[in-house]
């Protein structure tokens, strides 16, 4: 197969995007520490989890797309492939992030009064992590808790936490070498071995990401448990990480970089979009219709917190923003063919998904009493959200200008990729 000069271009992060995101991060380390001067620890370790376990699950989902596409032996996707293979060697460090949050989070204490007793908590994970809750007469006992102290036990918490970040990375690792050796030495050798580890990845990762949802964000809510909770995860780890691999092949290609991308491949992502969108749409209603309809207490407790006044806008509002907008803009054709649209709506599933893990973790780590500005969101929210999408938009494209080429030029099906039309 013949390969055009232009594949051997290496992408120079250098420009407004980089100083953008470097002053994206001092924004976010600014808001962080002044979270902790100011005295909001509780809010600032929310937010911390929440945008720690995003940034690591649009890390993750570039892993999985690399696997299914390769597990798929797809052809389409044979020229954005960098991308995902990007934000897989991202990954590690986004990991290494979040372990580093859950552990301060876990060792940081604050004393709180309950029925007029004192008692020590941790920032994160509270409603099974603090001690008291496992001694008869400290005044807090919870023999539910006390019962599941086999699994939530800080050390095998953390084991099990790391262990899956750990093998998921690995994978990621895998992915990029394999292409980079195939680049260098062509044939199909690692091709064929790309093939084997993403059905060993694959069968692994659908195992245990669900756990990983378990443990990260349900477990805050220690007495509630849902199984659909990890696949709900999912569908948003996935509608997710797609958008934000959209919108960094749109900036590469008007950067005039990946100029072989054509506005069928943006198509194909922009279906993967709306298809996944509504996939999430159906998780999110089957798992609140059956607690809905069950209307038995110890189960309807979640959705109970999430409907207080100062939530249920944004309840609501998730929906809307990510069923509503990807299934009445993206269902058209023509919408996933434009460059305009498509990057608008990247960015409004980027936001909608920020909202739902805001959903899922803020009604179980800050307190009533911090409740500011837009019912619950302060400027701790969006000064942490910004510090970490500089971070990853840094990362990411630091990543892909260590390719030597932003094409995987010997991939048996490239050709096929380059030739892509529907």
């Amino acid at each position: 197969m013949k390969t055009h000069n232009s594949f051997d271009e290496q992408y120079q992060f250098t420009g407004k995007v980089k100083t953008w995101s470097l002053i994206a991060i001092v924004i976010g380390v600014v808001t962080i520490v002044a979270g902790f001067l100011t005295h909001h620890e509780q809010r600032t370790f929310s937010n911390l989890l929440l945008m720690g376990y995003y940034f690591t699950c649009v890390c993750a989902a570039g892993v999985m797309f690399c696997g299914i596409q390769y597990a798929a032996q797809a052809g389409w996707s044979a020229s954005i492939l960098r991308v995902p293979q990007a934000f897989g060697k991202v990954l590690p460090i986004a990991a290494l992030i979040l372990v580093v949050i859950i552990i301060a989070g876990l060792k940081m204490t604050h004393t709180v009064n309950v029925d007029g007793k004192n008692h020590i908590e941790p920032y994160l994970y509270a409603r099974w992590a603090t001690p008291d809750l496992r001694i008869k007469d400290s005044g807090i006992y919870d023999s539910v808790i006390a019962g599941k102290a086999g699994y939530l036990n800080v050390p095998y918490f953390l084991f099990r936490i790391i262990g899956m970040l750990a093998v998921y990375s690995f994978f990621g690792w895998l992915f990029a070498k394999y292409s980079r050796d195939e680049d260098e030495l062509g044939g199909m050798k690692y091709y064929n071995k790309s093939i084997v580890i993403s059905a060993i990845f694959l069968v692994l990762f659908g195992f245990t990401v669900p756990v990983f949802a378990f443990d990260t964000i349900m477990s805050l809510e220690a007495r509630w448990f849902s199984t659909m909770f990890g696949w709900y995860n999912l569908a948003g780890l996935w509608v997710s990480g797609l958008a934000a691999m959209t919108l960094i092949i749109i900036y590469l290609r008007k950067q005039g970089q990946l100029s072989w991308v054509t506005e069928n491949h943006l198509h194909n992502m922009g279906l993967f979009m709306f298809a996944f969108s509504v996939f999430w749409t159906y998780l999110w209603f089957a798992q609140f219709l059956l607690t809905y309809y069950a209307n038995i207490p110890e189960e309807s407790a979640y959705f109970f917190r999430r409907w207080e006044p100062d939530f249920k806008v944004w309840f609501w509002l998730n929906i809307v923003i990510n069923f509503g907008a990807p299934l009445l803009v993206l269902m058209q054709r023509d919408s996933k063919r434009y460059v305009g649209t498509l990057q608008v709506m990247a960015v409004v599933i980027i936001l909608g998904h920020w909202l739902d893990y805001f959903q899922m973790i803020a009604p179980n780590t800050i307190a009533p009493h911090e409740h500011w500005y837009w019912g619950v969101i302060s400027w701790v929210e969006p000064g942490v959200f910004i510090g970490f999408a500089g971070l990853f938009t840094f990362l990411a494209l630091s990543a892909l200008s260590k390719f030597k080429s932003l094409i995987p030029k010997n991939h048996p099906f490239l050709d096929e990729s380059l030739h892509h039309h529907i």
